[in-house]
């Protein structure tokens, strides 16, 4: 069996789609999973649409997802465009010659003939029988000769689609499954080139999060671009994307792609349409955020939110310690200021509807003193959780009360907030002096 090659051709003509993603996804995965080889190839003859800005958003979007490819076009750091490979040129636009000689071959087969200026292929007009490895058999009889040339003289899709995959000896044609009507014109074509047919696997489409009709680009949260501005991981990206429309046959959903790539096969490809869930997506960045390594989820986390100089000056010893003890809170990147915002600021707002829960019982000050009182008695150097908790057992005892009456009191004076991460952790982190501050600040106010 010769080694799989399979091929990614888009169209620079926008922004990175969701559709589009998940095609190079499924491609890259394929390829991944058989020790193959992914290609990119560029489909830019449409010179109206094609753009190098759209060219830097597909190719920055697949970085970004970290689909890197064996073959194809990559920008230097300098800015130039260098090809990959031995089988370009990867841009279609500079294959005419490619093209008119495998046009000539149509000609002397008898299989190509001119009308109104364009070129058309001469189709056998039998039934063509597609052995597709997702839908199975499917039997289709392309009944008309299709041009393959236009009168202006560039090539039609179709003809340039087989072309390249014979030229570049691709095994494996893994596409959307709005291209299985186009499929019969390609076998044709096959046929009269006397070349390898590739193995077809038609993938669902995606659908759009409500109504009918499959994703297009005008629909919320079809970009890729949207999720990198609001800094998802690219991880829980891609391991969403991987199941639209596959299937790991594991019950598990969240999953590294190590694992996701040690399964992937064209028999989890489910034959039913998938409808995109950006609120699944969302799910899966939670986990993925609360999963990542503390130092690395630290990382991400100071370069999200650098724009803050309060945190951006922030010393990283002490900014490390926060992040690691809200990451188990955190839900995304985007609202993580709203969680960590009060460690870096003494000028942090009282929530009213905090104040309110904290207030309903009317002795909210009173343990905010004695809380000070206790606190105020500990070292320094034995200011951690443990012992923290062991004096509020006492001071509990003491006053005859529960610990927990102790608590929403001195959240809300030390954050402003009802709810946060734990407690006697963030105690801990804001340390002694800072403790006592707010304290002090907060029983001034409230009083």
């Amino acid at each position: 069996m010769s080694k799989v090659r399979v091929r990614f051709a888009p169209s620079p003509t926008g922004f990175f789609h969701i559709g589009s993603a998940r095609t190079a996804l499924f491609n890259w995965l394929y390829a991944r999973h058989t020790n193959g080889t992914f290609i990119l190839r560029i489909e830019d003859t449409d010179e109206a649409r094609n753009t190098l800005e759209s060219l830097h958003a597909l190719m920055d979007g697949m970085s970004w997802l970290n689909l890197d490819w064996d073959e194809g076009p990559k920008f230097e750091k300098d800015g130039s465009i260098k090809e990959y490979g031995d089988y370009g040129a990867y841009f279609q636009s500079k294959r005419s010659n490619v093209y008119l000689e495998y046009l000539e071959i149509l000609r002397k087969n008898g299989r190509a003939y001119d009308k109104d200026g364009a070129v058309f292929f001469k189709v056998s007009g039998q039934t063509q029988v597609l052995n597709d490895a997702v839908y199975g058999d499917v039997a289709r009889m392309e009944e008309k000769d299709f041009p393959i040339f236009r009168s202006n003289g560039t090539p039609v899709f179709h003809f340039v689609n087989v072309v390249d995959d014979i030229a570049m000896q691709i095994t494996n044609v893994i596409r959307g499954q709005d291209h299985l009507t186009n499929t019969n014109k390609h076998i044709e074509l096959f046929k009269a080139f006397d070349a390898p047919m590739p193995q077809f696997a038609h993938i669902p489409l995606i659908l759009k999060s409500e109504g009918e009709g499959k994703m297009s680009k005008r629909d919320k949260g079809a970009l890729i671009e949207e999720y990198r501005d609001k800094n998802f991981l690219p991880e829980a990206v891609r391991n969403y994307l991987c199941l639209l429309g596959w299937n790991p046959k594991n019950g598990k959903e969240i999953m590294p792609i190590d694992e996701i790539v040690g399964l992937f096969d064209f028999s989890g490809i489910i034959r039913s349409n998938a409808r995109f869930d950006e609120k699944k997506m969302a799910h899966f960045n939670t986990e993925h955020i609360r999963a990542l390594p503390a130092e690395g989820f630290a990382k991400l986390a100071f370069s999200a939110l650098s724009k803050d100089k309060n945190i951006a000056n922030s010393s990283e010893d002490y900014a490390a310690k926060v992040f690691k003890l809200c990451q188990a809170k955190a839900v995304n990147l985007e609202s993580l200021d709203g969680l960590v915002s009060y460690f870096f600021t003494e000028n942090y707002p009282y929530d009213d509807a905090a104040k309110e829960r904290v207030f309903k019982k009317g002795e909210a000050v009173s343990r905010m003193k004695d809380s000070l009182d206790m606190l105020s008695n500990i070292d320094e150097a034995n200011f951690t959780s443990t012992v923290l908790h062991d004096e509020f057992e006492k001071l509990a005892s003491l006053k005859n009360l529960k610990i927990t009456e102790f608590f929403p009191p001195l959240r809300f004076a030390l954050s402003g907030l009802a709810g946060g991460p734990d407690l006697l952790p963030m105690v801990e982190v804001l340390g002694k002096t800072k403790t006592l501050e707010r304290l002090t600040k907060s029983i001034a106010l409230f009083a």
